[in-house]
């Protein structure tokens, strides 16, 4: 079984302030996570990265300079995400934005879940600041707000320390997706909510297809030009293997419609959701690129001349154990069969029909 051990990391802290006409101050923080250490190694070990994540950070960088401002995308994802607050009873006095869209989660709070303060994360100090610089919603004006420069695979935060966890369109880029996710239910309270969503396997398969054939006329063979991605299927494992109690996994799939196949590459790279892996060919032929735009044209055009874009987006909720949590009965426990149930509601149905 994998160690977890309590390892001190420092980070950079933007706090807001209300003391003075100073709004922000940059200050050190010491912080801790729960991680192994493990690297992979020539000699073998337990960590693989997929990912450049010192790329990703870059990539993000160049998004917080190119974002569009009310995207109705990333907004739809994060109203989807934010309404399960409304859903909760309980308050959140402690929250943890994680990564992805941050300011689109913290324009759209709106006050719900009696949020008091707030910490944004993000391993890019660009995208903070253009988050921190954004235009906020009247509700926000009264949560302590704190910018964390941090990656998500190694949390700066204390464990049971936060109320609440959100990461909007970040996580499917971690290379230790389910370590990740263990750090996030530790930095839990007891009956602390996780509330994540990421992209999907189906998500942009009209550009896996035109990339593929593409490259297979061109360079007679292929090479990974989009990223692989969790299905379905796994989400609830993931909240599972991470320790996380009442999982829940629902699905939304999103079509957006461009001019042209290259305003699709201009709104990832504004999302800053381009190619990042490891073992990507870091050269893409001209050839390639047209053929990729033409077959796109080809095969996936709508007949008003847009051209459309699958997103398939993963919700998933999970809380961090506590007694007060409803729990499942010992198996072999039930007093009645669902074979008697069923004689009778079906006898009773039955007698219901009109003759």
């Amino acid at each position: 079984m994998r160690a977890f051990g309590a390892f001190q990391r420092s980070s950079l802290l933007l706090r807001r302030r209300r003391a003075n006409n100073e709004l922000y101050a940059l200050v050190p923080s010491g912080s801790f996570c729960t991680d192994n250490g493990f690297e992979t190694t020539s000699n073998g070990s337990s960590r693989v990265n997929i990912f450049d994540r010192h790329l990703k950070r870059k990539q993000r960088d160049r998004a917080a300079w190119l974002t569009r401002p009310n995207d109705s995308f990333v907004d739809a994802v994060a109203e989807n995400l934010l309404d399960r607050l409304e859903d909760c009873r309980k308050t959140f006095p402690t929250a943890l934005c994680l990564g992805g869209s941050l300011e689109a989660v913290r324009r759209l709070l709106r006050g719900r879940g009696g949020i008091e303060k707030l910490i944004m994360m993000d391993t890019s100090y660009d995208m903070l600041k253009s988050c921190k610089d954004a235009q906020q919603d009247a509700h926000n004006h009264n949560i302590e707000t704190f910018f964390v420069v941090g990656d998500e695979e190694f949390l700066p935060l204390k464990e049971s320390s936060l109320d609440l966890a959100v990461s909007c369109l970040g996580l499917h880029w971690t290379n230790d997706l389910p370590g990740a996710m263990i750090q996030c239910k530790l930095a839990l309270k007891p009956d602390g909510l996780f509330l994540g969503a990421i992209l999907g396997g189906e998500t942009l398969k009209e550009l896996r297809v035109a990339c593929t054939v593409a490259q297979m006329e061109r360079e007679g063979g292929i090479s990974p030009r989009v990223s692989p991605l969790a299905q379905v299927r796994d989400a609830g494992n993931l909240l599972t293997r991470a320790g996380f109690t009442l999982p829940s996994v629902d699905v939304d799939q999103y079509t957006v419609k461009y001019n042209s196949s290259l305003e699709l590459i201009e709104h990832l790279r504004a999302m800053g959701e381009t190619n990042a892996l490891l073992q990507r060919n870091k050269i893409l032929n001209r050839e390639t690129a047209l053929a990729t735009a033409a077959i796109y044209d080809s095969m996936f055009a709508a007949e008003d001349g847009s051209i459309p874009a699958t997103f398939q987006v993963i919700y998933m909720t999970g809380w961090r154990e506590h007694y007060s949590q409803p729990k499942p009965k010992r198996r072999g426990s039930a007093t009645v069969s669902f074979k008697d149930i069923h004689k009778h509601f079906g006898s009773e149905n039955q007698s219901a029909q009109p003759s």
